[in-house]
């Protein structure tokens, strides 16, 4: 993995944590819209993370491969994770 796993593993524990917040939310029967709006904020966290990972991916992995005249792997590989991405 060609990203910054420094930054990766923050915005992860940062993540962690607030699943750790939304379960104590939960044990503690609060209010729904608190949840759902802890669960979107979280959701966000995981996409950065993605994102990073992603495009990492492509300056590295996907760039040596073009230069290397075999790129058509990672591309199909990029094309099944931009449908998996379209379907969330």
């Amino acid at each position: 993995m060609q990203a910054d796993k420094n930054k990766i593993n923050r915005l992860l524990k940062t993540a962690r944590g607030q699943i750790d917040g939304i379960l104590k939310m939960i044990e503690e029967d609060r209010y729904c819209v608190d949840i759902s709006n802890q669960l979107m904020a979280t959701q966000a966290i995981l996409k950065r993370a993605n994102q990073e990972i992603i495009r990492a991916h492509m300056k590295c992995c996907v760039k040596d491969a073009m230069e290397q005249g075999n790129a058509e792997e990672k591309i199909e590989e990029l094309i099944g994770l931009m449908d998996k991405i379209a379907k969330n």
